[in-house]
């Protein structure tokens, strides 16, 4: 490898690390290999246009050849058109066709009107807020935050998250208790790591891939049906099951909340020795209804409650927490350590900051407007589009369902949308695998991340595929 500031006229540039390796047992010339590596770097883009290469002294020090060698392989990879250099100055990458990028096999081009659940408005992650929340932090942080950050989070982040769930969620939040994680999945997989043994109980329908999520990290689990009331807390008998995951106050896909009565059953089953994992992933977005506090403020040694960013700002970002019992602390501290050694300490502190100066409350406060709205023009495009269409779980989160008239086949309407540029899923989607349960002729319509312009076109598109939803 090469690297150099002195040119040999003794001129200073700033040179470009050039990592080459020469085979001297392969057999061919050495200025040969040079040559043809620095070609390879240059076609591929890794040796930028205008890079200063190091000069012909230092490089072949670096690599152990006469500087002839190398004052040859650049005579000659310039002739070709690949470097330039004048007398007495730095030689410097030319200005070539990269070789074109092989595309990647069968990838579709994203549709026009995505009604899938998924992902809140990417377009309105807030940059300028975050880029100033960064920058705070890389400025303000001590030298010793830049070392191996603390597997349980900073402690800058978990006092702050600490304070904003106490005020909105009501969380029995005390930092101590708060360990940091990279998103629900490894928070998941960390409470199953832990768990012994891991038998766990999951909604269903329910996001999908917990149970993978569940079996990777060495646990069971078992499926718990869902009707309007919520997770169905009566079928909880089997004595096995050591932990129950659930969505209280707007479970997914349904879009119902727990019933006060079943909010009870489920912390008198936990009281016995169970562990309730409460998923609090949208509660920050209502509209027509009262806030529901989290379950963990009423039991929270027997409740671990998970949060992450990925619906409030983006997924992107891979920070989430847990809130857990005090005896759990410790060993999924130590697991998260096993695991990763840590989430990365000034993303940490760029959330503290925007949690501490308010940022984070008045990007909700602007997208619960934005979310209010689209919600609202999705339900005037079905009711002008498709007006017969029942529809549910519309008081609060990201989503919701609908269910048009009879269709003879669900897949091939969702087929047919697609081919129309609109995506859709089905409810059944969420089912989990070897279960018994009718979701019945149902789409699960998320409203997050498609422009308000653009919802009415997608409905219209989609009644189109089903004339008979129409009067």
């Amino acid at each position: 490898m090469g690297t150099s500031n002195d040119t040999d006229s003794g001129t200073r540039a700033a040179a470009t690390e050039v990592l080459v390796r020469l085979d001297r047992s392969a057999g061919g010339p050495l200025r040969a290999q040079l040559e043809q590596q620095l070609r390879a770097l240059i076609r591929s883009g890794r040796l930028p246009a205008g890079a200063t290469l190091p000069s012909s002294r230092l490089f072949a020090a670096d690599l152990g050849v006469s500087r002839r060698l190398v004052v040859a392989a650049y005579q000659q990879l310039a002739a070709e058109g690949y470097l330039t250099s004048q007398q007495r100055s730095v030689t410097r990458v030319a200005t070539v066709s990269p070789a074109r990028p092989v595309p990647a096999p069968n990838q579709p081009s994203p549709p026009r009107y995505d009604l899938r659940p998924g992902p809140p408005a990417l377009a309105e992650f807030p940059r300028a807020a975050w880029r100033k929340a960064f920058t705070a932090a890389l400025s303000t942080a001590p030298d010793t935050a830049l070392g191996y950050p603390d597997p349980q989070g900073s402690i800058v982040l978990r006092h702050a998250v600490a304070t904003y769930l106490r005020r909105v969620r009501a969380v029995s939040a005390d930092p101590d208790r708060i360990v940091i994680c990279a998103g629900f999945t490894q928070a998941l997989a960390l409470l199953t790591h832990v768990l012994d043994p891991a038998f766990i109980a999951l909604e269903n329908p329910g996001a999908v891939g917990r149970d993978r999520t569940i079996a990777a990290a060495g646990g069971q689990h078992l499926a718990l049906p869902v009707d309007q009331s919520g997770l169905r807390t009566d079928l909880l008998t089997d004595p096995a099951i050591t932990a129950v995951m659930v969505t209280p106050a707007h479970q997914f896909p349904l879009g119902v909340t727990l019933a006060p009565d079943r909010r009870t059953a489920l912390l008198r089953w936990a009281q016995d020795g169970g562990l309730v994992i409460e998923d609090d992933y949208d509660a920050e977005f209502r509209y027509d209804r009262a806030p529901v506090g989290a379950l963990q403020g009423l039991a929270p040694e027997h409740v671990a409650y998970l949060g992450t960013v990925s619906k409030t700002l983006a997924p992107a970002l891979r920070l989430g927490w847990m809130v857990l019992p005090v005896p759990l602390v410790g060993p999924v501290t130590q697991a998260k350590a096993d695991h990763d050694a840590g989430s990365p300490t000034l993303d940490q502190l760029a959330l503290a900051h925007l949690l501490d100066t308010g940022g984070y409350d008045r990007h909700l406060r602007r997208v619960r407007r934005l979310y209010r709205q689209r919600r609202d023009h999705l339900l005037a495009a079905l009711q002008r589009h498709m007006p017969i269409t029942t529809i549910s779980g519309t008081a609060a989160g990201l989503h919701l369902v609908i269910q048009p008239p009879p269709h003879p086949d669900l897949a091939s309407m969702i087929a047919d949308a697609a081919r129309n540029d609109v995506a859709i899923t089905g409810l059944d989607r969420y089912l989990l695998p070897d279960t018994a349960h009718d979701p019945g002729n149902r789409l699960v319509i998320s409203y997050a991340n498609i422009a308000t312009t653009a919802i009415d076109t997608a409905i219209a598109r989609l009644s189109r595929l089903a004339p008979e939803t129409v009067s």
